[in-house]
C-alpha cells in the first residue's frame, strides 16, 4: 500500500466575520513570537491591544467584505497544489492557520485521523521570520506532541527566491509596468510587511531574506532603467520599525509626480494589507500626494507558476537529507541571521 503524503499550508488566518475580529486579535498578540513577555502578562497585554484595536480592524474588514478572504484563497492553493501532486503518491493537502480556524491543532487532528504517514509543512511566507514560520512551526509541534502525532516530519522553512514565485511575481508587474508607462515614468515600489528593528537586530533573517526576493524580482524583469525600492508596511506601535516605510516612499513619488506600481512581495495571498492598505488607503494617500497613476499588483494566489512552484518545494524536502528544508536546498542567511534555522552552510543542523 502506498504510503500517504499530508501537505500542510500554513498561514496567519484571519477572522470570518466582523463578530471574531477582536478574538482573532487577541490569538495575534497573545502569540510569544508577537509579544514576547511571559504569562500572564503577554494575555493581558494581547487583551488591552486587541482591545484599543478592535474598532478600527473591523472598519478594515468591513471595507473589504466583512471577513478575511484569507482562508478561500489558501484553501484554492492548497486543491492547486495537491492536483499538481497527485500523480506523485497518495497525497492530500491541508491548510493550517497559526491565529484562526483552522487552528493548526485542528489540521493536526485532521492529518491524524487521515491517516498520514509522512508529513511536509509548507507554509506561505517566502521570507524566514521568528514571528511567521517559526511560530508556525513551534505551533505544529506543540499540537502534534500534545495529540501524540509523530510521523517524519519535512518542514520548508524559506523559498524567497523560488524560481516559480519570482516568475509569478514578475509577469504580474510587468504587466502593471507596462500600463503605467503610458503615464510617465513609474517606480516600482516592492512592498513587504514590516518588522520591529529589534527583531532584526536580534538575528531574525526576514529583512534580508526580502532583498534577495526583490533583487530576484528586478532581475527577472530585465529592466535596466527600473526605478525601483524595497520598502516595509503595516508598522503597528510606537517602535522604530525596519524601513523605507512604504507610505514615506508613496509620498515620495507624489513629491517626484511619477507613477506608482506597487507589488506586495511577501504576501501570496490577498488579504487586509493587500485589499485595504494598499488599495484603498495607499492609493489615497497617492492621490492625494500628487501621483499622477497608481495600481497595485495582486498576490500571486493560484498562479500556475507558483503552484508549481509548491509542489517542487514539496518533492525537494521530501527528498532533502534534513529535516528543514530552504528552497536553495542550504543555507542562505549570513552568520548575522542568528534565527536561522539551518545551522550551517550545508543546510544541516
Amino acid at each position: 500500500m502506498a504510503k500517504k503524503l499530508a501537505v500542510v499550508l500554513m498561514n496567519l488566518g484571519g477572522p470570518e466575520s466582523l463578530e471574531t475580529v477582536r478574538p482573532f486579535l487577541f490569538n495575534l498578540f497573545s502569540d510569544p513570537a508577537i509579544f514576547r513577555l511571559p504569562q500572564p502578562f503577554r494575555s493581558l497585554l494581547a487583551a488591552l491591544v486587541a482591545k484599543r484595536r478592535t474598532k478600527v480592524a473591523v472598519e478594515i474588514y468591513r471595507a473589504i467584505g466583512g471577513s478575511s478572504p484569507l482562508l478561500t484563497n489558501t484553501e484554492a492553493q492548497a486543491r492547486a497544489v495537491e492536483a499538481e501532486l497527485a500523480g506523485d503518491r497518495d497525497v492530500r493537502v491541508f491548510v493550517a492557520m497559526r491565529y484562526w480556524h483552522p487552528f493548526t491543532i485542528e489540521t493536526v487532528r485532521q492529518v491524524q485521523d487521515w491517516g498520514a504517514d509522512e508529513v511536509v509543512l509548507l507554509p506561505l511566507y517566502p521570507q524566514f521570520s521568528t514571528t511567521t514560520t517559526a511560530s508556525s512551526l513551534a505551533e505544529w509541534e506543540r499540537a502534534a506532541w500534545f495529540l501524540r502525532f509523530a510521523v517524519p516530519t519535512s518542514s520548508v522553512c524559506c523559498y524567497p527566491e523560488e524560481p516559480g514565485f519570482i516568475s509569478a511575481m514578475a509577469a504580474g508587474i510587468a504587466r502593471e509596468l507596462d500600463e503605467a508607462e503610458r503615464h510617465g515614468r513609474p517606480r516600482l515600489l516592492l512592498s513587504a510587511h514590516g518588522l520591529p528593528e529589534r527583531v532584526v537586530a536580534a538575528g531574525d533573517p526576514y529583512r534580508f531574506q526580502c532583498t534577495l526576493t526583490a533583487a530576484a524580482i528586478v532581475k527577472a524583469l530585465g529592466r535596466p532603467e527600473l526605478d525601483w525600492v524595497l520598502c516595509y508596511q503595516s508598522r503597528v506601535g510606537p517602535m522604530k520599525w525596519i524601513g523605507p516605510s512604504t507610505d514615506s516612499e508613496v509620498a515620495r513619488a507624489g513629491g517626484d509626480r511619477v507613477p506608482v506600481v506597487i507589488a506586495p512581495i511577501a504576501f501570496v495571498s490577498e488579504h487586509s494589507e493587500t485589499l485595504f492598505e494598499i488599495e484603498i488607503e495607499y492609493r489615497k494617500q497617492a492621490a492625494d500626494a500628487g501621483v499622477p497613476y497608481f495600481t497595485r499588483v495582486p498576490a500571486v494566489g493560484a498562479d500556475p507558476r507558483f503552484i508549481a512552484a509548491l509542489a517542487r518545494l514539496v518533492r525537494a524536502a521530501l527528498g532533502a537529507q534534513a529535516k528543514i528544508f530552504s528552497g536553495s536546498d542550504s543555507r542562505i542567511c549570513p552568520a548575522s541571521c542568528k534565527a536561522c534555522l539551518l545551522k550551517s552552510a550545508a543546510g544541516t543542523g
